[in-house]
């Protein structure tokens, strides 16, 4: 067992559960996550293989006795009807019928509609007059001769969540925790492998939880299909409703005017729109109107009522294109529907998650350790709404005074939403509230960004999100975006400076062209999942002419890292100028039993690359740390993480695989200066 599922089950026995059990129990069965969590946690929640081995049995006991399959509905009915009552696991959701005077229900899987049911159960459990909560409902059946009442009697209904957490206890223990642990710990309770994602890649995962923890949250996310945008809005927490975004009317989001009944926006913390994308789509101008105002003022009115509310608004949906291509020829909104591109709208958002950054969901990126249930953290978050955590990054920095109220307002959301999730006692350093700010503002500037594209108004008085600290040390901060397909920021000590895009067609040769620059020393920092970066990009205009290279980097073990070597050294072939022989020497180093494999791959390459006029040598040296490219024109390239600067690729099906620009890379950085003589 892992050092963190120890720690875990050490601190948080019996809220906790091992995650490769939801998925074994689940089978076919048409049930949210935090339903069959809620019952594993009653008889999982353990280390121990034998208890864990009996309470399986018994969850899938009570999943076959008591909940209702649509394909085996009469079964229970019948079971109902012999028995006299049953309990059963179903979605219930209740309306009320006005003429017969009664609250009526319906069961989703069961089959059952318009059964009568007491107020006073209605009024413990409000939530079932909106769309339906999963519940253990007892049903008894008692034949009556009179026409038109149901036999069918419900005599209590117990919505399956937690009631309650000590909030204290959690951040207490949250402290014994480092912010990795946490990360990871987190990361595993929504059922990933945090060992298959970057640091940037489980803050994307975890800024979908935000919406929980925050009141009047916007936030958007469109990306590729199959990254897993909705599931979490719908197997998460018992708090938050995923609809579909074309099936939403005013009436059922806030208010209904026939009757005065709250919408969805009343009863929820989280209202999530699926497949919110798509150009075609139909969509109520009025709505757009009302959601503009509640998204703004957490008010909306309808008649002549104005009604509060605290339920964060998500979109999810899929792009239609890729980034390259909106960047260059529209927007990063431009998959949403045209009543939806209303700048006044989309203004109202607070984050905007890259989805183009996550990965397709793998079974490798799944995990089988242990996380919270997920019901249990949902109350946690659910509790944690209360507190306002915004401003505790001004013990550390300033933003910039040009940074408008809206755009402070979301960046202060994001912020206070997770720190609430990774650093709810408060125990945060610079650097972690650093890496949350960072994060934080990059979500807002993309939507601002894209605003600018589509209203030139919102560039009237300029922007610069940065931020400042004690010392004065100023931060710009770009999204990946910028810096991948757009006019990114070259920052120097004293200054500024925005790179200028060119459309002239370049048609000399590579070589003549590069031959003709102006070389100078450079930093470049790559940030992580950043894409769009080549050794090409990074220093090819450098290897033009070089007859002797050599390299120094003791990680050249693992096949992809000999990959990494071998398009270094194509690169390098495509630069040559002239006929001559190039000369490459590589230093590096491996475990004692692992040398003799590695002499005969550097044996077979150095063959290879004879008949391409490159002289290829190598030599093991157990000192080196270095990780650098010396080349004979007194240039040198300091690599921080030497050639493996990227982050793992999907497989051989994966085009990342052949292509470095579409890989993701690791944050780091490259130092290119020349020799003094």
């Amino acid at each position: 067992m892992k050092e963190l599922d120890k720690k875990t089950i050490e601190h948080f026995e019996g809220k906790v559960v091992r995650k490769d059990l939801t998925k074994l129990l689940k089978g076919n069965a048409v049930v949210p996550s935090y339903v069959l969590e809620y019952l594993l946690g009653q008889h999982c929640s353990t280390n121990d293989e034998e208890i864990i081995k009996h309470g399986i049995e018994k969850v899938k006991s009570i999943i076959s006795n008591h909940f209702v399959h649509r394909d085996e509905a009469e079964v229970i009915k019948s079971v109902i009807r012999e028995k006299g009552n049953h309990r059963i696991i179903d979605k219930i959701s209740v309306k009320l019928n006005d003429k017969a005077d009664r609250y009526e229900a319906r069961f989703s899987n069961l089959g059952l509609n318009n059964i009568p049911i007491a107020d006073q159960i209605v009024k413990d459990n409000p939530k079932i007059l909106t769309e339906g909560v999963w519940s253990l409902i007892n049903v008894a059946y008692l034949a009556v001769e009179e026409r038109n009442t149901p036999p069918w009697i419900i005599e209590s209904v117990k919505p399956i969540q937690i009631s309650n957490v000590d909030i204290q206890e959690y951040k207490e223990v949250r402290s014994q925790f480092s912010t990795t642990e946490w990360m990871d710990l987190l990361m595993q309770s929504i059922g990933l492998n945090p060992e298959e994602f970057s640091t940037r890649s489980k803050l994307i995962q975890l800024a979908r939880l935000i919406p929980f923890t925050e009141n009047n949250y916007n936030l958007i996310e469109l990306g590729p299909k199959g990254t897993g945008k909705s599931h979490i809005y719908s197997e998460l927490s018992p708090h938050g409703i995923l609809i579909s975004g074309g099936e939403v009317s005013k009436a059922k989001l806030f208010v209904n005017n026939s009757n005065g009944n709250i919408g969805l926006v009343g009863y929820w913390d989280v209202i999530a729109y699926d497949e919110f994308a798509g150009k075609s789509k139909k969509v109520d101008r009025g709505l757009v109107d009302i959601m503009k105002n509640y998204m703004a003022n957490k008010s909306f009115s309808r008649g002549t009522d104005v009604y509060q509310a605290e339920a964060s608004m998500v979109f999810v949906g899929n792009t239609d294109h890729s980034v390259s291509y909106m960047m260059k020829h529209s927007h990063l909104f431009d998959a949403l529907p045209k009543d939806y591109q209303d700048t006044a709208f989309l203004d109202r958002i607070h984050a905007y998650i890259p989805g183009w950054e996550v990965s397709k969901l793998r079974n490798e990126l799944f995990t089988s350790d242990f996380g919270f249930i997920v019901d249990y953290i949902a109350e946690v978050l659910k509790a944690l709404r209360k507190e306002d955590y915004s401003k505790i990054y001004q013990q550390y920095f300033t933003l910039s005074n040009s940074i408008t109220t809206r755009d402070k307002v979301g960046i202060e959301k994001t912020f206070s939403g997770l720190i609430k999730i990774l650093h709810p006692d408060l125990n945060a350093s610079k650097e972690d509230i650093k890496l949350i700010l960072d994060f934080a503002i990059e979500c807002r500037k993309r939507v601002k960004d894209q605003l600018i594209k589509m209203d030139e108004t919102f560039n009237e008085d300029p922007v610069t999100f940065s931020y400042e600290d004690a010392d004065s040390k100023v931060t710009y901060i770009q999204t990946l975006e910028e810096l991948e397909y757009g006019k990114p920021l070259i920052v120097s000590e004293n200054s500024i400076v925005e790179t200028k895009e060119s459309n002239e067609e370049i048609t000399t040769p590579i070589s003549t062209q590069l031959k003709v620059i102006d070389l100078a020393p450079k930093t470049v920092t790559i940030r992580e999942n950043q894409s769009n970066v080549s050794y090409d990009k990074l220093f090819g205009q450098y290897l033009v002419g070089v007859h002797n290279i050599t390299i120094i980097d003791p990680y050249i073990r693992m096949p992809y890292q000999v990959r990494n070597l071998m398009e270094l050294i194509r690169l390098v072939i495509s630069k040559k100028v002239d006929e001559e022989v190039i000369s490459i020497h590589l230093k590096t180093f491996n475990l004692d039993e692992k040398i003799p494999e590695m002499i005969d791959t550097f044996e077979d390459l150095s063959d290879t690359l004879m008949d391409m006029d490159i002289n290829f040598t190598y030599e093991f040296d157990e000192y080196i740390h270095d990780r650098n490219i010396t080349l004979d024109n007194e240039w040198n390239i300091s690599l921080g993480r030497g050639l493996d600067i990227w982050q793992r690729t999907g497989g051989m099906l994966d085009f990342a695989e052949y292509h470095q620009e579409k890989r993701l890379c690791k944050e780091t950085n490259v130092y290119i200066y020349k020799n003094q003589n």
